[in-house]
């Protein structure tokens, strides 16, 4: 197998790279050595930033974000929700960054007003009372998960090949050039090598492991962030704290929930693969959290998580919230005399079209490829399916692949169906990832068990291998749920487990 350009990481920055590649006619592979958005890209707020937060610190990526922001709207409408934001000062705070903070935006092209704190009660109800300032931005909310799942669909509509569950264990170098890699199918352990013009390193927070395959360093700074998601949309607007940056003041409205994030604290690289949302975190994100809308005191925690941020750092002394959110782009021949070897990280989900492009053109100018990058003003492809209308074309009945196999995401059984059936999934988890099943109110109660009964009918797995698949699913989303286990958490926690463990006894499935 040979390729113009081989993509290292399924998360947005990959899929987003793999798009553009395609569209500008290359011979294109990307790689993941799980399944797509586990890293980064499917654990953070879904905050579609109007660079407001930026503005004050880090002018560049407030210009990108304002930039960004605006094409997103335009080619990934059915992603985003637009709801505007506020940037609150509270009697504590210093109200004169206020109009620091608007002269910054508007100086970066961010529409900024300050509007009276009674309009901002007003249009925000559950916005802390006691607030002295109200900046009104354009911020808004995208979902990652449908953002990835667009951009593989549009990647493969242009060409692209995706395999998803191949690992690169090493890359293939001749002389001073990278000439492919070696990669590892994880389901089945078999190796084999695959050669490609130019190997582009988009991993997120790995990439600095796949850099030293090559003898190259990159200085990452991982930066774990927790957050914590609520059962209800307790706010209609983002709301955030109007200061530097800090632990907890950013509440991300999103479908029928509300996100509060995040922290910042480094991590080792070696804990990057597993990281747990620890009390502390907890207790941080809470304490600073109900300082924007008091009623998260009282409002039931359906999930904790964490994702780690791919920061690079030069500087050992330099604090995580310190280091610019960026665009970090090397071409390692210029760098460090590699040839064939391009890194894409930094950077943040929002601005993840405008990395695939610096990438892209890297690629491109090397291939002495000439066209130029569409991926702004074509719109990224919708998957069609023969199941989106509730209601038959000829009769008012509901038809079984009509009906909702998961209510609180409205996935419903025929969407599900397909995917089993043309092979694309063959785990809940990656059901998941793509249609938003169990991450809804009720994390997969009752949609988990109806979904693994379809894995079994549809796509011929026994009843063990579905139990066991369920018994993943769910230990998976109990990872999130047990650091938030109090009051009305733990009465659902343990109904979960009656069901899963006493009634159909998942407990006692032999695991593989």
């Amino acid at each position: 197998m040979e390729y113009d350009v081989i993509i290292i990481g399924g998360g947005i920055t990959g899929v987003g790279t793999a798009r553009d590649c395609a569209m500008r006619g290359l011979k294109t592979l990307l790689l993941e050595r799980s399944d797509f958005a586990t890293g980064a890209t499917g654990r953070n707020h879904g905050l579609l930033h109007s660079g407001a937060r930026y503005a004050v610190n880090d002018p560049d990526s407030a210009a990108e974000c304002i930039r960004e922001n605006l094409i997103l709207r335009r080619i990934a409408s059915h992603c985003v929700e637009e709801h505007d934001g506020l940037f609150i000062s509270l009697p504590e705070d210093d109200l004169g960054y206020q109009y620091q903070l608007v002269e910054a935006c508007r100086s970066c092209g961010i529409p900024a007003e300050i509007i009276d704190p009674e309009e901002a009660k007003r249009i925000e109800p559950t916005v802390n009372p006691a607030l002295t300032g109200a900046v009104r931005v354009p911020d808004g909310s995208v979902d990652p998960f449908r953002l990835v799942r667009a951009n593989e669909l549009d990647a493969r509509m242009h060409g692209a090949d995706i395999l998803t569950y191949h690992e690169v264990t090493g890359l293939i170098t001749q002389g001073n050039r990278v000439e492919g890699v070696k990669v590892r199918n994880t389901h089945n352990g078999q190796q084999f090598e695959i050669r490609g013009k130019i190997t582009v390193n988009a991993a997120g927070i790995w990439s600095a492991g796949i850099a030293r395959m090559a003898g190259v360093e990159i200085k990452m700074f991982p930066s774990k962030g927790a957050l914590l998601i609520f059962a209800n949309r307790v706010n209609k607007m983002v709301i955030n704290r109007c200061h530097k940056a800090a632990n907890g003041d950013i509440l991300v409205p999103d479908g029928d929930v509300t996100i509060l994030g995040s922290t910042s604290d480094r991590v080792p690289l070696g804990e990057c693969d597993d990281v747990r949302v620890t009390p502390r975190e907890i207790a941080t994100l809470l304490r600073e959290g109900t300082k924007l809308v008091p009623i998260l005191s009282s409002t039931r925690i359906l999930r904790a998580y964490a994702g780690v941020r791919p920061l690079v750092a030069e500087d050992d002394e330099e604090a995580g919230r310190g280091i610019s959110r960026g665009i970090v782009c090397l071409d390692h021949e210029q760098r460090d005399g590699l040839a064939g070897f391009i890194t894409i990280t930094g950077g943040k989900l929002m601005t993840y079209r405008l990395m695939a492009e610096k990438a892209t053109d890297i690629v491109c100018s090397k291939l002495n490829v000439k066209r130029r990058c569409e991926t702004a003003v074509i719109p990224l492809a919708t998957r069609p399916s023969t199941h989106s209308s509730l209601l038959t074309s000829r009769s008012s009945l509901l038809t079984p692949d009509s009906l909702y196999l998961c209510e609180c995401e409205k996935v419903t059984v025929g969407e599900i169906r397909e995917l089993i059936v043309s092979g694309e999934v063959a785990t809940l988890t990656q059901l998941r990832r793509r249609t938003r099943m169990g991450m809804g109110k009720c994390p997969g109660r009752y949609c988990a068990l109806r979904a693994a009964r379809l894995m079994s009918s549809a796509g011929g797995k026994t009843i063990a291998e579905c139990g066991r698949d369920l018994a993943d699913f769910v230990n998976e989303r109990w990872k999130g749920i047990y650091p938030i286990t109090w009051g009305t958490t733990l009465a659902d926690a343990q109904y979960m487990a009656s069901v899963y463990k006493g009634l159909c006894g998942l407990d006692k499935i032999p695991r593989s």
